[in-house]
């Protein structure tokens, strides 16, 4: 799907066109989750609050503008639509983001502000990317997929060009999974880099996508999605990212909704990082236990995405 030379591409595209966002070491904290040495990468101060901006933005970048004229149109649980929201605000095309129900009021007010259209259409992604895909047809816009893109999983990528140019010596990379996009390009520059590096992505309980994938050993549909995370949830994943989740992360935990919730909240109380329920999915796999790290571990935790979903 993609290579190293695909992201380093995109970085250069890329360079002042996003942040090149802080990593700040995890330290003074009154409840300590690892005697590992933690590194937080804050994609939560990234330009329209997650990651998703890198992707959509080195596909508006490698998309011809003629091709855009009639304007752009995705799908999206929150993060990748307000991402897609300001890459037509910057292309100045009009934008249609279809939601499904659930995403935050946070995230709509963000889709707004940055001038989209907003339909909601089903309860999880898949009915609304269906609906997207429908529209696009239609009316003859450019679809942006969250996922199944080259140019949106190599923008993904640079997240990890930027850790890696900053502390070379990461020894583990704990990394939120939705349809896999992120894992799969910060994966594919993390492997080709620093090969012996370790990568824990994080699924909900309640949309275990691609370790459903890796236990049947090809890409299957979910029978359901009862996760309330939003920018989680997906019903299948896209074979192509299989294939490199396959052969590059080592392991897939799985967390309950609520453990994302209380690990927002500590990053508020703590560090005073306001996260979205996905954003503290790295989090909130250390706070569990569910992460066995050695003291000597220098730790990538993944802060993708902004919000105030759990902050009380």
């Amino acid at each position: 799907m993609i290579e190293l030379a695909d992201i380093e591409a995109a970085a250069l595209r890329l360079k002042g066109k996003v942040r090149r966002t802080p990593m700040m070491r995890a330290d003074q904290l009154l409840e300590v989750p690892s005697d590992a040495e933690l590194w937080l990468k804050l994609e939560n101060l990234q330009v329209t609050g997650s990651f998703k901006a890198r992707g959509a933005t080195n596909r508006l970048l490698t998309t011809p503008a003629e091709s855009l004229n009639r304007g752009i149109v995705t799908a999206s649980g929150g993060n990748h639509g307000v991402a897609v929201a300001r890459a037509a605000h910057l292309a100045k095309v009009p934008a249609t983001i279809f939601l499904p129900e659930g995403v935050s009021p946070l995230k709509r007010a963000k889709l707004e502000a940055w001038g989209a259209q907003v339909q909601t259409v089903g309860m999880v992604w898949d009915e609304a990317n269906e609906a997207s895909l429908r529209f696009a047809a239609e009316k003859g816009a450019m679809h942006f997929h969250p996922f199944a893109e080259p140019a949106i999983v190599a923008g993904q990528g640079t997240v990890a060009l930027e850790v890696l140019s900053e502390k070379s010596d990461i020894d583990t990379f704990l990394i939120a999974i939705g349809g896999g996009g992120l894992i799969a390009g910060m994966a594919t520059a993390i492997k080709a880099i620093r090969p012996n590096a370790r990568i824990i992505g994080i699924e909900p309980v309640g949309s275990p996508t691609l370790e459903a994938s890796r236990r049947a050993g090809e890409v299957v549909r979910l029978p359901a999605i009862t996760t309330r995370v939003p920018t989680m949830a997906c019903g299948r994943t896209d074979p192509r990212i299989f294939e490199i989740v396959q052969r590059h992360v080592d392991e897939i935990v799985l967390l309950e909704d609520e453990e994302m919730a209380a690990a927002a909240n500590w990053l508020w109380l703590e560090l005073g990082i306001a996260a979205d329920l996905s954003g503290a999915a790295a989090a909130a796999a250390l706070r569990t236990g569910k992460v066995k790290l050695r003291a000597s571990e220098r730790v990538c935790v993944l802060i993708c995405g902004a919000g105030n979903d759990a902050v009380t």
